[in-house]
């Protein structure tokens, strides 16, 4: 068989089921079913596809995964996460925007803690856009921030986009946790200086207001909801860097310190413990299914020869190789428009890798581009599942119109934010190559 033909045969069937409504593990399920038993040889075929399917999940660096979720249901279901925006915006005084900027830095801050998008943008719009709407804000200023800094948790660590990227593409987990830190706190910073630019040029977008002073004592009593954040990044990020723990280890003292936080708080109780435990586990098998299904698809594709010809044809383009980089982000983002990111993930990285060893790039500086492009996908018109969590908690009168607006001008600093990481590598490897 052809590889054209190959190659069309098993992603079409896949995007078939996948259009049918047939959940994403089970497609994949289904396709490597069939392409293990005429391209293996029959039962042999299938006993192979099982065999790779366990040896995929039974790997030590995946462990992290779960804990790192975990987390972020420890801190969702506990109510910590209200107290800390409670703190932060103490510590904010009266910069233009200033609703606004607390989104930036509350989703930047959870996104050291839940490693997923969703929770974010839901917690985020829960808390904010009611106050923001209360003091006047427009719709652009008041759901654009959120839509944004939600997505950050894809691009800080601990990402659990990061971790399924490293596992599917067998790229350190640890480099690519620690190399997204720089390019995260970019976007977040680009988002910052965005809204003061854009609330000084247009001042009715989010309107001052008075606020009830607030003393040095009443800060500093704040930092008892902001100081102990930095100390669950350490036991979660710095503990990596200095190459004291692996990143499964990581996601292990990172749970027991949100435990223990959650706690001390006096917000952890049998039912907090019993919500946490079950949405972990949930969430911990689908996406084990979905990885599972994904492995074995990139061994389906190599056996049919759809892999190799594809890389062939790309590479005998008469193009340079950053165009081809940039044609693949093109797709990607195209395809993120559609289709969920974690489906995405699965059905590219079996086709990209092979392109960007033959290419010479570096893998870890690849996954931070793939990543950042990934966070937009979230927010990215017509079907980017931030768009529909902010539709959920924006008020009645919102309409995807307003979503879609007021979410552009974030997008337009993540393709800033991608084009200098694109043409300095540098911001995504400097922090890897100081580790440990």
């Amino acid at each position: 068989m052809e590889w054209q033909l190959a190659l069309v045969l098993i992603f079409g069937s896949l995007l078939v089921l996948m259009a049918t409504g047939l959940p994403i593990a089970f497609s994949f399920m289904l396709v490597n079913l069939v392409g293990a038993f005429f391209l293996f040889g029959g039962k042999a075929g299938l006993w192979q596809l099982t065999l790779s399917m366990f040896s995929s999940l039974a790997t030590f660096s995946l462990q992290c995964l779960p804990l790192f979720i975990l987390m972020g249901e420890v801190l969702f279901h506990s109510g910590v996460a209200p107290l800390m925006m409670d703190s932060l915006d103490k510590w904010l005084g009266r910069l233009p925007g200033r609703l606004g900027l607390l989104a930036v830095a509350g989703g930047t801050t959870f996104a050291t803690l839940t490693g997923s998008s969703m929770p974010c943008v839901a917690m985020l719009g829960d808390v904010l856009v009611p106050e923001m709407e209360k003091r006047g804000y427009k719709k652009p200023m008041s759901l654009g921030p959120i839509l944004g800094s939600g997505g950050l948790a894809i691009m800080i660590p601990p990402s659990g986009m990061a971790i399924l990227f490293g596992a599917l593409a067998i790229v350190s987990i640890g480099k690519i946790l620690i190399a997204i830190i720089v390019p995260g706190l970019l976007m977040a910073c680009l988002y910052a200086c965005y809204i003061i630019v854009r609330c000084k040029l247009q001042p009715s977008i989010a309107p001052s207001y008075q606020m009830a002073k607030v003393s040095i004592l009443e800060k500093l009593a704040a930092l008892r909801y902001i100081l102990p954040i930095a100390f669950i990044i350490f036991l979660v990020v710095g503990v990596i860097f200095v190459g004291v723990a692996s990143p499964t280890e990581a996601a292990a003292t990172g749970a027991v310190g949100v435990f223990l936080l959650a706690a001390a708080y006096k917000r952890m109780n049998l039912e907090v413990a019993k919500k946490a435990l079950i949405g972990s586990t949930r969430i911990t098998v689908f996406i084990f299914m979905i990885l599972a299904g994904a492995m074995a698809f990139s061994q389906v594709l190599a056996m049919s020869g759809a892999s190799r010809g594809l890389v062939g044809a790309i590479m005998g383009l008469p193009l340079p190789p950053i165009a081809i980089l940039i044609g693949m982000q093109i797709i990607l983002l195209v395809l993120g428009m559609f289709m969920d990111t974690v489906a995405v993930m699965m059905i590219t990285v079996p086709l990209y890798l092979p392109i960007v060893h033959t290419l010479g790039f570096d893998p870890t500086w690849f996954a931070v581009i793939f990543l950042l492009n990934l966070e937009m996908a979230v927010t990215t018109p017509p079907f980017g599942v931030a768009l529909f969590v902010m539709k959920g908690v924006a008020p009645p009168d919102t309409t995807m119109g307003d979503i879609y607006k007021a979410g552009l001008p974030f997008l337009g600093c993540d393709v800033i934010a991608m084009a200098l990481i694109i043409a300095f590598p540098v911001i995504a490897l400097w922090l890897p190559a100081l580790m440990h």
